[in-house]
């Protein structure tokens, strides 16, 4: 079985994450969403609110599983058996970080590839930092995100 992990804080999830989400299940076998703990972060959201939200959000895609972890990313790869780790892509000022990331997961563990994903070019300006931010300013992000992670949002910001 060709299993990788898709890591991140997914403070909220967004359709450009689930639009790389289905990307990453027409090429693997499973694919396992998981929701980082990030300490330099401060998230809107709970750990617990993001796997909900995530869950909810990939029910249609029979591959995916949705967990969380602290620590290195390709520990935590190698503890579920992955092949590799999923990365999106949406323009070239995500690359030069990702790449660094990824060449030194590769001197951590040689057999633990890093793939790039891009996202549909709808979702190539999408970020959860934008999106929090336009939530807060009560705009309409029903474009931008599952209707789960709408309504959370909405409910954070009511004023």
């Amino acid at each position: 079985m060709r299993k990788v992990i898709y890591p991140g804080t997914f403070d909220p999830v967004t359709l450009g994450h689930i639009d790389i989400i289905q990307r990453a299940c027409d090429l693997f076998d499973e694919v396992v969403v998981t929701v980082a703990i990030n300490p330099d972060k401060t998230p809107l959201f709970t750990i617990e609110e993001r796997i909900v939200f995530i869950k909810e959000s990939v029910k249609c895609y029979p591959k995916v599983l949705v967990d969380s972890f602290d620590g290195l990313v390709v520990e935590h790869a190698k503890n579920v058996g992955a092949i590799g780790i999923i990365r999106g892509l949406r323009a070239l000022s995500d690359f030069e970080y990702e790449f660094q990331m990824a060449l030194m997961n590769r001197k951590l563990a040689k057999n633990i590839n890093t793939v790039f994903l891009m996202p549909h070019e709808k979702y190539t300006y999408l970020n959860s930092s934008i999106i929090r931010n336009l939530a807060s300013l009560n705009s309409d992000v029903s474009d931008f995100v599952p209707p789960i992670v709408q309504e959370a949002l909405k409910k954070k910001f009511i004023k």
